[in-house]
């Protein structure tokens, strides 16, 4: 993929964060929802939060299908293709509200997890097409329309939930069908280039060269632990307050300022690592994982919950980002497509886990082992930073 000039670059990024702020609404009311709804609709409450998971099981099985698909026929097409996939899940989830259907309920969910996998690589797409000097900084600006989603998606949520009364979240999923569609409409006005025939045909090193990398494991295990620790929290929050008898919009606006945490740092986010580097970026976003794990052990009020949410979503936002613009260190232009689906498989791939533990950890051992639960893998997290700070630092010292 040819990278354009700066202004190019970034009236083509600006493109793709409103494509962001509005894929990642309909992902912020799915995550809202989806464990409240799948609660009303299962009987065993144990799997209230599998709608959730399956969401995320989709993204991470689809992750390698959508790089292979965009390697093909370009990541305009790609993202096209990825936004019907979310309108039609949507709307399969908004069938199993309507006829109270679970499990069709999940199939919903787990076709709109397929949309997700092309979402995510919004950030990829705009790291691909910028100048070296602008690749953090590019993502980062991508990363900043999600902070949009942080209020439209719950703000949607809270205001559709009883709009097709008796059908409790009907409107809501019926809403989250239609936000893809207008996505549609706006990635009509990207101009990204279309891959080259270098990219087409040229191989590149086996993947399991790449992987031997210092710096991917790295990448991938702060990406890994450091959204999947954010999805076990967050999954698992609207229903502890439930269970805490907080009200809904109590659990709307914690995950509200949640996803405020999530992308509003990421307006300085490229900054800070192009003058202190992504490991000492990780390292940030690994101390305020440690802190908010302490915040949500220290009580069950709304704002326990709201602040531990929070400082949850800045944590998250430094390793998500500090880890993804690691890895655009380690391939080469032939290997992009597949060096980042291996990548996100493997951090969806954890995600999917996180989120099928969440509920079974709340309901048989409480909210305190929730977050009691994440924390070696926050500390392993840290310490891969450090160990590769440490490999950098040796290499560079004189013998």
């Amino acid at each position: 993929m040819t990278t354009l000039s700066p202004a190019a670059a970034k009236r083509n990024v600006f493109i793709l964060a409103i494509c962001m702020a509005l894929g990642n609404s309909a992902t912020t009311l799915q995550v809202t929802l989806g464990g409240l709804v799948g609660y009303l609709l299962v009987e065993d409450k144990a799997l209230a939060t599998l709608p959730v998971t399956f969401v995320v099981a989709g993204t991470a099985l689809a992750t390698i299908p959508a790089s292979m698909l965009m390697r093909r026929v370009g990541r305009q097409l790609g993202f096209m293709a990825g936004s019907l996939l979310g309108s039609v899940g949507s709307l399969v989830a908004a069938a199993g509200v309507y006829l109270s259907d679970f499990w069709l309920f999940c199939l919903g969910a787990f076709l709109f997890g397929g949309s997700m996998a092309f979402t995510q690589l919004y950030r990829f797409a705009a790291a691909d097409i910028s100048p070296a000097p602008m690749k953090s900084r590019a993502i980062s600006w991508v990363m900043v329309g999600g902070l949009v989603a942080a209020f439209m998606g719950p703000e949607i949520a809270k205001h559709t939930r009883d709009i097709l009364s008796p059908y409790l979240f009907l409107g809501s999923y019926l809403a989250a069908a239609a936000l893809p569609i207008l996505v549609l409409g706006i990635l009509t006005f990207v101009r990204l280039p279309k891959p080259t025939v270098s990219e087409l045909h040229e191989i590149g090193r086996p993947l399991s060269e790449i992987v031997r990398q210092p710096a991917f494991l790295v990448a991938a295990t702060a990406g890994m632990f450091g959204y999947g620790v954010m999805n076990l929290l967050m999954t698992a929050t609207p229903l502890a307050m439930q269970i805490c008898e907080h009200p809904f919009a109590a659990a709307a606006t914690v995950i509200q300022w949640h996803v405020f945490g999530m992308y509003f740092p990421s307006f300085f986010t490229g900054q800070l690592i192009a003058r202190f580097g992504t490991l000492r970026i990780i390292l940030l976003g690994v101390l305020l994982n440690l802190v908010c794990i302490a915040v949500a052990l220290s009580g069950i009020e709304v704002l326990n919950f709201q602040a531990a949410l929070l400082l949850l979503g800045v944590g998250w936002n430094f390793m998500y980002i500090g880890g993804t613009a690691l890895l655009t260190e380690v391939y080469r232009p032939a290997e992009r497509n597949k060096t980042q689906a291996l990548n996100d498989f493997l951090v969806f791939g954890t995600v999917a886990l996180a989120s099928l533990g969440s509920g079974k950890l709340l309901y048989h051992w409480g909210w305190d082992f929730v977050p009691m639960s994440a924390l070696p893998f926050i500390v392993m997290a840290g310490l891969a930073a450090v160990w590769l700070m440490l490999q950098k630092r040796q290499a560079t010292t004189p013998a």
